[in-house]
């Protein structure tokens, strides 16, 4: 093989490495950011892996919210009329945040499966459910297991595509 053409293949070869890699970084910087959703039932059958960021939603139990008067930290569950599951939260609320409203929840499940909360998300008026709250209620209904009428503006904000 001539010189030229030796170096021309190292130049792509080392192109294509340097490609590869730039590729690989992106995709695990990517996969470790991913918060995916799942809702009480997913989370209470065990679907919903232990340590790694997720999102769960749905609507907060009447008479479970319980705050700690020494710290901020507060225990709560939410349910999506099928399944319920705790979630502890050291921090403040949001303003709108009260039992039978919809939220949604940042956090790491632990070993006894409760949701360690970063960070809480409440609803921002009377007429608005966080989407997948709403989608996933509207599924347990459709199954028959709850007891969920969703308002028109429910139903519009699933129906909402991006």
């Amino acid at each position: 093989m001539k010189a030229h053409r030796k170096q021309r293949l190292f130049i792509v070869l080392f192109i294509v490495a340097g490609v590869s890699i730039a590729v690989s970084l992106a995709l695990f910087a990517l996969s470790e950011n991913i918060n995916l959703f799942y809702n009480p039932s997913q989370i209470a059958a065990g679907e919903a892996p232990q340590g790694q960021r997720i999102r769960a939603g749905g609507m907060v139990v009447d008479g479970s919210v319980k705050r700690d008067q020494q710290t901020l930290e507060v225990l709560f569950e939410i349910t999506d009329y099928q399944a319920s599951i705790p979630i502890s939260y050291t921090g403040i609320l949001p303003d709108l945040f009260r039992e039978g409203q919809g939220i949604v929840a940042l956090g790491r499940i632990n070993e006894q499966g409760v949701l360690i909360a970063e960070e809480v998300l409440a609803k921002h008026d009377e007429n608005y459910m966080p989407p997948e709250v709403a989608e996933a209620l509207q599924k347990a209904e459709a199954a028959g297991k709850a007891h969920f009428k969703p308002t028109a503006a429910d139903s519009a904000v699933v129906t909402q595509e991006p």
